[in-house]
C-alpha cells in the first residue's frame, strides 16, 4: 500500500520529482555530465549563500561525514553531542583512529557555546556537532557554537552535520563559515537516498594535504580537483542528479526565505498540536527542530496506534535511542506543506479517538 511520508527519512518524495529521474543516460565524464555538475553546484551554493566548494559523492551523508573527520583530524579533536547522530559523529571519528574529546550535554537540551568554554585548546583540530539533532528535535545556534571555537582557537576546523537542517532551516552559512557542512538528498531536499553533498572550506582542503590515511573515496585534495572541473571522483548516481538538479530549481523558485518560513509555520502546527493532543514537544523551548516534532507520547501504544495510521495511508517515526520508548517523531520536511501536515494531523486525532 502506498503511504504518504511523515518520516525523518527518506522523505515525501513528489511524482513529478520521481520522474525528473527518467532522463536518457549519459556518462560521468561526457559534456553533459560536466553542465549537470555544474548547473548543480552553483544552484547550491546560490540556495545556501556560499561561494565554498561543493561536493557531491554517491552514498549517504555519513560517507562526507567520516570524510570530513578524516581529512581534518590527524590526532585530536573535540566532539559535541545532545543524541544519537552527534554520538555517530563521535564514532566515525573514534572508528578512523581519532583522539576525540567528547562533550555530552543532556538529550533534549541544546548546545550552547558555555558548554564548550575553555575546551577547544591550541591542539584541537576540529569541532563537530550536529546542528539538528534529529533523535530528540533539538535545533542548536551553530552560529553561536562556532563563534566561540573561533574565540578559542582560531585554527580549529568546523565540522556540522547539517542532514536534518540544510534547505530548511536557515543555518547563516556566511557567519557559520563551516569548513566541512554535510547532507544528503533524502531529508529536507526531499529525493531518494544516495548522494552525499558538502560544502566545504578552503581551510579544510589545505590540511588534507598533509592528514594520512584519508582512504581514496574520501580523500577531500581528490575531490577537489575533479570537483574544480565538474566531475565526480568516480561514477555517480546520474538519474538522482537529474532529479536534484530539478529540485534545485523549484527550491529557488520558491525562495529560500518563504522556504525557511514554510518549514517555521509546520514546526509550530506541530508543537501546538502536540501541546494540545499529548505531553508536548520533547526538546527545550527556543531551540526547537524546523524540520522534526519529536512528540511526548506518554502511555501511547505506539505500535498499534502505526499501524491503524498506516491503514490511512500515512507513515511517521517511532522514536530514536535513548528516548525511543517514550516520545514519536514527525518528520514535516521537504515538499510537505502545511495543508498536507493539517490533514496528517487530523488523521492522527481520529487515530486517537479510535483507541479510545
Amino acid at each position: 500500500m502506498s503511504r504518504q511520508l511523515f518520516t525523518v527519512g527518506p522523505v515525501y518524495v513528489a511524482q513529478e520529482t520521481l520522474q525528473a529521474m527518467t532522463k536518457p543516460m549519459i556518462t560521468h565524464r561526457c559534456k553533459e555530465y560536466k553542465d549537470l555538475h555544474g548547473a548543480i553546484v552553483e544552484k547550491i551554493r546560490k540556495a545556501l549563500r556560499t561561494d565554498d566548494d561543493i561536493f557531491l559523492v554517491g552514498g549517504s551523508a555519513t560517507v562526507l561525514i567520516e570524510g570530513a573527520v578524516r581529512n581534518a583530524v590527524s590526532s585530536n579533536c573535540l566532539g559535541i553531542s545532545n543524541g544519537s547522530f552527534g554520538n555517530r559523529l563521535i564514532e566515525c571519528a573514534t572508528a578512523n583512529g581519532k583522539n576525540v574529546t567528547e562533550i555530552h550535554i543532556p538529550w533534549g537540551k541544546a548546545m550552547r557555546p558555555s558548554d564548550i568554554e575553555g575546551k577547544v585548546t591550541k591542539d584541537v583540530e576540529a569541532v563537530t556537532w550536529v546542528s539538528n539533532e534529529s533523535s530528540t528535535g533539538v535545533l542548536s545556534n551553530s552560529t553561536a557554537l562556532a563563534e566561540e571555537v573561533r574565540k578559542q582557537n582560531p585554527d580549529a576546523l568546523i565540522i556540522v552535520d547539517a542532514v536534518t537542517s540544510a534547505m530548511a532551516a536557515d543555518l547563516d552559512l556566511p557567519k557559520l563559515q563551516p569548513d566541512a557542512m554535510i547532507f544528503g538528498t533524502q531529508k529536507a531536499l526531499a529525493l531518494p537516498p544516495g548522494l552525499a553533498i558538502a560544502v566545504v572550506s578552503d581551510r579544510i582542503i589545505e590540511k588534507s594535504k598533509n592528514v594520512k590515511n584519508k582512504g581514496f573515496y574520501t580523500d577531500f585534495v581528490k575531490l577537489k580537483k575533479n570537483a574544480d572541473d565538474n566531475y565526480a571522483l568516480t561514477t555517480p548516481p546520474v538519474s538522482l542528479m537529474y532529479a536534484l538538479d530539478y529540485q534545485l530549481d523549484n527550491i529557488l523558485k520558491e525562495g529560500m526565505d518563504h522556504r525557511y518560513k514554510r518549514h517555521e509555520e509546520m514546526a509550530s502546527m506541530v508543537q501546538r498540536w502536540a501541546d494540545e493532543k499529548f505531553n508536548g514537544l520533547f526538546p527545550e523551548e527556543g531551540y526547537r527542530s524546523k524540520t522534526i516534532g519529536v512528540v511526548n507520547r506518554g502511555d501511547l501504544d505506539f505500535d498499534t496506534f502505526h499501524s491503524k495510521l498506516k491503514s490511512k495511508g500515512y507513515e511517521i517515526s517511532n522514536g530514536y535511542g535513548e528516548v525511543k520508548g517514550s516520545t514519536f517523531r514527525i518528520g514535516h520536511m521537504g515538499d510537505i506543506t502545511p495543508s498536507m501536515l493539517k490533514e496528517l494531523l487530523s488523521a492522527m486525532d481520529e487515530t486517537s479517538e479510535e483507541m479510545q
